[in-house]
């Protein structure tokens, strides 16, 4: 009996179109340019020659949901995948054998949408790779001002963030990358030599000074700040106030902790001031004659600052902690020797208007 040869080829991959359409739109409805990317590449399961499957569990992420689909914002990013001449482009691009050249109206529709939700450095991606970042930093630092010259300023600040927020890192290795705010190491910086006067004290600096400071680290861009230098002291306080406000929802957390950490300093400086008394000035193991006089640690102030303790915690580990969960902390405490430990404290200037202006204070509060 003759048996013939098995056919053993594999049945052609069919792309379901209606799946690799709603799974762009979702990302660009949700801004995200990596799964964005991702559905272009050489594996993905957009293409009619990749392995790869929409209906395999692991691809799930990929595809909206319900609710997502009931959103305006999914319908428009649906209804401009499914344009004539972009989907053309997309089929094309899929179906070459090459890395794909994406879509332009998307990648900007993309890059729009991470901005409105907060996703900056996704946007600064999406733009750069059109070259047009610089030109829409430029746009949004232009109706920053525009709103300032308003009156507007939680619109000002908005656009300042939206701005500096796309920078790019071009000396980063081993390509250029988003600017990436890092608060513990910046911190760390602007503490990194310990005060031996009022004016190396940040807290403790004149307001015209405190506020170059506090927007250029806040801004995380020197320029960004200096456009801000010909604005009226008023018009920066409010500024500074609104981008704390911004730049941390939580702030209020931290003000709570702040009051509460000055009112033990008050008292730990008033048992140095009266352990000095008792020695005739000499200053030798004062944080020992504290802890025998009133049974405290002075870590008790940087762990009240931060909420909780730190196990054997140095000045440096409450810094970096503190300035992570609340970046403008850092502004408002120095570093302190006190006897023989080194610790962060709450320092403000009582006649400057700052620490009213950002609430650290009450209003009722005096020098």
């Amino acid at each position: 009996m003759f048996f013939g040869k098995k056919n053993t080829a594999a049945a052609p991959k069919i792309v379901n179109q209606e799946l690799t359409t709603k799974s762009l739109a979702k990302t660009v409805a949700e801004g995200d340019f990596v799964n964005f990317r991702l559905l272009f590449q050489a594996f993905s399961p957009a293409r009619p020659n990749s392995s790869e499957r929409f209906e395999d569990s692991k691809y799930s992420y990929l595809l909206p949901d319900a609710d997502l689909e009931s959103k305006p914002e999914f319908r428009t990013a649906l209804t401009q995948v499914r344009a004539d001449a972009t989907w053309q482009h997309i089929q094309r691009e899929l179906d070459a054998n090459r890395p794909a050249q994406l879509p332009a109206e998307l990648v900007i529709a993309v890059a729009d949408n991470a901005v409105r939700l907060g996703k900056y450095t996704i946007a600064s991606q999406a733009y750069e790779l059109l070259r047009i970042r610089r030109r829409m930093q430029d746009e949004f630092f232009a109706q920053a001002e525009k709103a300032l010259d308003d009156d507007n300023v939680r619109r000002a600040v908005h656009g300042y963030l939206v701005a500096t927020g796309l920078e790019y890192n071009y000396a980063a290795f081993p390509e250029p990358l988003p600017l990436v705010a890092d608060w513990q190491t910046k911190a760390l910086m602007l503490h990194g030599v310990y005060p031996q006067s009022a004016e190396d004290c940040i807290p403790l600096q004149q307001p015209e000074q405190f506020l170059r400071t506090a927007l250029t680290y806040l801004l995380l861009d020197p320029n960004a700040a200096a456009r801000l230098e010909s604005r009226s002291i008023q018009t920066r306080l409010a500024f500074l106030a609104e981008l704390i406000k911004q730049r941390d929802p939580n702030w209020r957390d931290f003000v709570h902790r702040y009051r509460e950490a000055c009112g033990l300093m008050r008292d730990f400086e008033a048992r140095i001031q009266h352990a000095i008394a008792e020695r005739g000035g000499a200053r030798v193991s004062l944080a020992r004659e504290i802890e025998e006089m009133a049974g405290e640690d002075p870590h008790k102030i940087p762990a009240t600052l931060l909420g909780r303790t730190i196990e054997n915690g140095e000045w440096w580990q409450y810094l970096k902690e503190i300035a992570y969960t609340h970046p403008a902390s850092a502004l408002f405490v120095s570093r302190q020797i006190i006897g023989e430990t080194e610790i962060i404290v709450p320092r403000y200037r009582g006649d400057s208007p700052v620490p009213f202006a950002v609430g650290l204070l009450p209003a009722t509060a005096t020098t």
